[in-house]
């Protein structure tokens, strides 16, 4: 690893997260158990939660990109009032759950690249109906260029920043970014 890489560690994210959103919307990044989790304040914990599972990288970058992408009626619904159906989805099912998740991967890519992380666009359905991936995967790439041109949720774009400072990663994000993590790193089989 080059030197001006830092090594991914969760507990940078934790950190980075909840410096940057802790006071200004009462939410915390914690590590979780097996399933991640989002769990608005309640009488049991007096801040929002994104909840990860087990201390992975990944699991913390996509639940985050869920919670940039939500909106403030949905911060207050746990997992934000998302329908989830596990692994083991039909066809339609897995159609409604690549619908939903194209906004939230393109952002999670985001994090990838500014983190100077290789990305895995994930279709999640290891023993379900397998679709054609490369349609999800050329969609999500297709969001990341509108969020590029037009600019990523607030939130979402705030993260970008504090991520690309923390790895030195030159920002704002540009489609060379993408591109060549594109051809060199994201899996896109």
């Amino acid at each position: 690893m080059p030197d001006h890489i830092k090594s991914h560690q969760y507990q940078d994210l934790i950190t980075l997260f909840n410096d940057c959103f802790s006071q200004s919307h009462n939410t915390r990044l914690v590590k979780g158990g097996d399933e991640p989790l989002y769990s608005p304040a309640n009488d049991d914990c007096e801040y929002h939660q994104v909840i990860f599972a087990r201390g992975y990288y990944a699991s913390a970058f996509h639940e985050i990109s869920h919670w940039c992408q939500a909106g403030e009626a949905r911060r207050l619904l746990e997992d934000f009032g998302y329908w989830y159906k596990p692994d083991g989805r039909n066809e339609q099912e897995q159609k409604e759950f690549e619908q939903v998740e194209v906004i939230p991967q393109a952002i999670e890519w985001a994090f990838n690249v500014a983190a100077q992380r290789k990305f895995h666009v994930s279709s999640d359905n290891l023993s379900g109906f397998q679709a054609d991936t490369n349609s999800f995967k050329k969609k999500v790439f297709q969001q990341v260029q509108v969020f590029l041109e037009k600019g990523f949720p607030e939130r979402a774009n705030q993260f970008i920043e504090v991520l690309a400072q923390f790895y030195n990663t030159p920002y704002p994000l540009t489609i060379e970014h993408f591109s060549k993590i594109k051809e060199e790193s994201v899996c896109l089989n």
